[in-house]
């Protein structure tokens, strides 16, 4: 698992470069109506699953796990195809379906952190990624009457705190590559 995130710690840096956008997006232009906030989310979350899928060919070349990138890529897309489908879903509906999708990754980013946790000391930041996916998720079921301009600020907020502990693990994945040199890394 270490040699594949090592090896493609780009897949992680643009899942965190998507958040990213995603988030000062929907910061930048507040005043949007929620139909917009539907597309830009399943927009989001396509990309964020066709990014998940097409890191799968190389965990399989590597012998790496792939079960888990294949669920989260394809619950991404179905999430966001959803979104495009059904744009005018209930407010509600819809931040259930936002909430269970990102408990669910947070639970396998979360997995996987534990998992990195056996190769690296110290590695905390998927992990730290995962929780806060969960407590975002938690927080919009617990507080679904909100806005929808709190709802967009929140979502942006969880975009760009996710992003941003992505992009900081992509980085110290390239490092790790380099310390542990091209010979470890290949396998």
């Amino acid at each position: 698992m270490l040699t594949a995130l090592v090896r493609n710690w780009w897949v992680v840096l643009v899942r965190g470069i998507l958040g990213i956008v995603f988030g000062l997006a929907a910061f930048a232009w507040p005043g949007i109506t929620l139909l917009v906030l539907v597309v830009m989310f399943g927009a989001y979350c396509i990309a964020d699953g066709i990014v998940a899928l097409l890191s799968i060919g190389k965990a399989d070349e590597q012998g790496g796990s792939w079960g888990r990138m294949l669920f989260v890529g394809i619950i991404s897309i179905a999430v966001g195809v959803g979104a495009f489908i059904w744009p005018g879903i209930t407010t509600a509906a819809f931040l259930i379906i936002i909430a269970a999708w990102a408990i669910v990754r947070g639970i396998f980013e979360i997995v996987a952190a534990i998992q990195l946790r056996k190769v690296i000391e110290n590695e905390w930041l998927l992990g730290l990624a995962g929780v806060v996916a969960i407590l975002f998720g938690v927080a919009l079921i617990v507080r679904p009457g909100a806005g929808a301009l709190a709802l967009i600020w929140l979502i942006a907020t969880f975009a760009l705190i996710h992003g941003v502990l992505l992009v900081v693990l992509a980085f110290k994945l390239r490092g790790l590559g380099r310390t542990l040199g091209p010979a470890t890394v290949r396998g």
